[in-house]
């Protein structure tokens, strides 16, 4: 039971996650650092704050 809410949590974090990146311009594997802690925060002022290439035309 214990493994299943895991992936469940998992899954519920990292799918959104993955959209997110994926359309801002970015990797979808950026959505790795979602699950490191203290790395997660980086990426997230990163993304907050960065440039976008989706957005920024530099796709």
């Amino acid at each position: 039971m214990g493994i299943l809410l895991g992936v469940v949590s998992l899954a519920l974090v990292m799918i959104p996650m993955w959209r997110i990146v994926q359309r801002a311009g970015f990797s979808p594997w950026w959505a790795l650092l979602a699950l490191v802690p203290v790395v997660n925060l980086i990426a997230l002022w990163q993304f907050a704050f960065g440039k976008w290439p989706a957005v920024d035309g530099e796709r």
